[in-house]
């Protein structure tokens, strides 16, 4: 942690660095921002938080006094081509106009500016200073500024000052068809969904993506309502790309999850310059590109370069602000979406921290010109629960975000983690007098949902009802009553894939029913216990008696979860224990790692049949697999990278391909217990460089016996692993020929 030591009257950074250390290094700069940070456990980890709060607001008077050039100007802060973008995205005569202002000038600006006067400026506001900013403010100057800036969406109410629109998100474990189009259903029922349709593939095959853009376009113009939603299915933007090159037409918003720096969006296997591009492509009315954010995925992943959480995020809407200058401006769709609390408790833990970030974020989004939406969420594994994200909302609400996500209920049945449900949006509009966009309301009274003074008709919360309508505009003629029984025969089958459905309400339009509000308590309740459940020392010993049991350098479940990094990385005896391991001529290594959910693991007809199948596939396309899987307690991910680096930088022939399946208990509390396989191909030269990492990996998720079945998966596996191989030997070919 950091320490500031007393400062004196109208010191800043540079002046105190150079009193109290004789010179102005680029650490202690960085060191001090982020000691002017409200507390975050991501920050502390790096160390970038201040050692108690004498030191923060000290550390927080010497930013006030720092000059805005001195961010903006200096090397302090450091540069890659992301920040560089940046830079050249902002209005440079705007831009000197403010340089020679302290920070805690421009802070006091803001709080006492019209909406005009702040928007006159923002276009010279570099990402970092509005990081600073950002640090000198309270949870109320924050709501204060959340108040006055909005960035409204192009001819829509999206955005406006008044209104809170929802990103409807309708997933499956299983990609199923029937699972995403109910999901709409309900949340039209109840009078959501104005934003976009926006589907979290559980597998981002072009195939399945392609399939599921032209469901969510299906369901959109069915309704006649191509002009006012657009849609989007959040693979990756290459995939999309894909996808709408094979079929014109088939998309409509593109999705990306952004980082703040090149080294991290090259782990979510992308870049500034090849998002500019397609930022190039995406342009025009509901057209766009929907970015996704949130403050720890550098921390998590490893690269934040020595820069606090907060500066990170800044640097993720600057770019993004770049992006939509080259998407022209105005003219065409931006939305990004915070999500706050997705990581999990290595990056903040309380509920406390969860409505700080989402303020900070929000408004840092809003001062970069942004259409800026909140994710207000948690995992399993934060100590969080729905009852205090519903505290969370309440405090950050009085900002007016653009937008919040919407499911049948706050559990997710495909990501596993807690959200925002419908029915908690009426609620909201009914505390804080929010609107939704004009356009879906005109919709959702010709649906018969709402009559023309927006109350709830008899058929408010009944997603037959909007299925009903849907089958209408294809000629179903049947009676409501006729067509109701087959309906419910429909969505019980949706249900019984474990996608709880909101049918109806409680005592207010905004509660749950009461058997669907037990269910829940008993699914988180579950998941929680999952999280803690080591891999039963009997089970290992039935069905892998034989197996090198390793451990991570996390020494139990709590450090497991708050320092990720202690569970991607062997302890020095397992090291030790893993080098002494024949793995012969193998060209494939299975670990199985217990991760957020070893239950999954365990369940009964989960990992038995997909192994079956796996070591069968393996062997009838000529592939070795070493006969005993190496099994790691307190695992995540990366391990199991690690593990292949050791294992494979023996092998002397460089040009040979390996592979690692790490077998990861995942995605606790989404009713199936699913777990997910890992894996990553690489040719030995590529293992002996030793930086694998997820940009290199391919995944097969969802894995249970009531979802992807484990046979399915094992297949799925082995044809990923075969693509990427004859990708590689392709490349190598190339390289040999060159």
């Amino acid at each position: 942690t950091i320490t500031i030591h007393e400062i004196k009257a109208n010191e800043d950074i540079q002046t105190y660095l150079n009193r109290t250390a004789g010179n102005v290094d680029a650490t202690s700069f960085r060191q001090i921002l982020g000691a002017a940070s409200d507390f975050k456990e991501g920050d502390e980890s790096i160390g970038l938080s201040a050692h108690d709060e004498v030191s923060r607001q000290r550390a927080r008077q010497l930013l006030a006094n720092t000059k805005v050039l001195a961010l903006v100007e200096s090397s302090y802060l450091g540069s890659d081509s992301q920040e560089q973008m940046i830079r050249s995205s902002i209005d440079t005569p705007i831009y000197k106009s403010l340089r020679d202002k302290s920070v805690g000038e421009l802070k006091s600006f803001l709080l006492g500016a019209s909406e005009f006067e702040i928007k006159k400026i923002m276009p010279g506001l570099h990402s970092d200073v509005i990081a600073a900013l950002v640090k000198l403010m309270s949870n109320e100057e924050l709501i204060q500024i959340g108040q006055k800036v909005f960035n409204p969406l192009p001819n829509s109410s999206i955005g406006k000052k008044g209104y809170l629109s929802a990103r409807l998100q309708p997933n499956s474990s299983t990609d199923h068809p029937g699972d995403i189009r109910w999901q709409v259903f309900n949340g039209w029922a109840f009078g959501v969904g104005d934003l976009m349709l926006g589907s979290n593939p559980a597998s981002s095959t072009p195939e399945i993506v392609h399939r599921t853009e032209l469901l969510l376009k299906d369901l959109v113009e069915s309704f006649g309502l191509r002009d006012v939603l657009p849609w989007t299915v959040l693979s990756h933007i290459d995939i999309q790309n894909t996808v709408e090159q094979k079929d014109p037409g088939s998309t409509r918003l593109w999705f990306q999850s952004i980082a703040g720096n090149d080294e991290t969006n090259a782990v979510f296997g992308t870049s500034a310059a090849s998002l500019m591009e397609y930022a190039r492509k995406r342009k025009g009315q509901n057209f766009g590109l929907y970015l996704e954010a949130g403050q720890g995925s550098e921390v998590t992943n490893g690269h934040s370069n020595g820069l606090d959480m907060g500066t990170l995020e800044s640097r993720k809407y600057g770019l993004a602000r770049a992006l939509k200058h080259a998407q022209g401006g105005e003219k065409s769709w931006m939305v990004v979406n915070d999500v706050a609390g997705f990581i999990g408790p290595e990056v903040f833990r309380s509920k406390e921290q969860l409505v700080r970030v989402a303020l900070e974020d929000m408004v840092m989004g809003k001062l970069h010109g942004l259409t800026m939406g909140l994710d207000i969420c948690s995992t399993f594994h934060m100590p969080i629960t729905p009852k205090d994200l519903r505290w969370a909302i309440d405090h950050i609400m009085p900002a007016n975000p653009a937008y919040l996500m919407a499911l049948p209920t706050h559990n997710d049945p495909m990501l596993s983690y807690n959200t925002t449900p419908f029915q908690e949006h009426l609620r909201i509009r009914q505390k804080f007098k929010y609107k939704y966009d004009e356009r879906m309301k005109a919709f959702f009274i010709r649906l018969g949902i709402i009559d023309i003074g927006g109350e709830p008709t008899e058929h408010f919360g009944d997603p037959i009802w909007v299925y009903y309508q849907y089958q209408k505009t294809r000629g179903v003629t049947q009676s409501y009553s006729e067509f109701k029984k087959r309906a419910e025969i429909e969505m019980q089958e949706v249900q019984r894939r474990g996608v709880a459905l909101s049918i109806g309400f409680g005592k207010n339009v905004w509660d749950f029913n009461a058997d669907l509000d037990r269910s829940l308590e008993a699914l988180d309740a579950a998941a929680r216990a999952s999280i803690h459940a080591p891999l039963n020392a009997d089970f290992l010993t039935k069905y892998f008696p034989n197996s090198l049991q390793l451990n991570t350098q996390s020494e139990n479940r709590d450090q497991y979860l708050s320092k990720p990094i202690s569970g991607e990385t062997l302890s020095e005896f397992s090291k030790a224990q893993l080098l002494k391991l024949n793995i012969g001529s193998s060209d494939v290594i299975l670990v199985i790692s217990d991760g957020l959910n070893s239950d999954s693991l365990m369940d009964a007809g989960h990992l038995e049949p997909y192994l079956q199948e796996l070591k069968l596939q393996l062997q009838n396309r000529g592939l070795k697999i070493h006969p005993d899987p190496i099994i790691v307690h307190n695992a995540r991910v990366r391990v199991s990278y690690r593990i292949g680096e050791e294992l494979f930088a023996h092998f002397t022939q460089t040009d040979q391909i390996k592979s690692v399946i790490n077998i990861v208990g995942e995605r606790p509390g989404n009713g199936h217990n699913t777990y997910s396989a890992y894996l990553a191909t690489a040719s030995v030269s590529a293992w002996k460089e030793k930086n694998h990492d997820h940009d290199r990996t391919e995944l097969v998720s969802g894995i249970s016996d009531t979802s992807l079945e484990p046979r399915q998966a094992a297949q799925d596996s082995v044809e990923k692993i075969l693509l990427k191989t004859q990708f590689i030997l392709g490349k190598q070919c190339i390289a040999l020929f060159n």
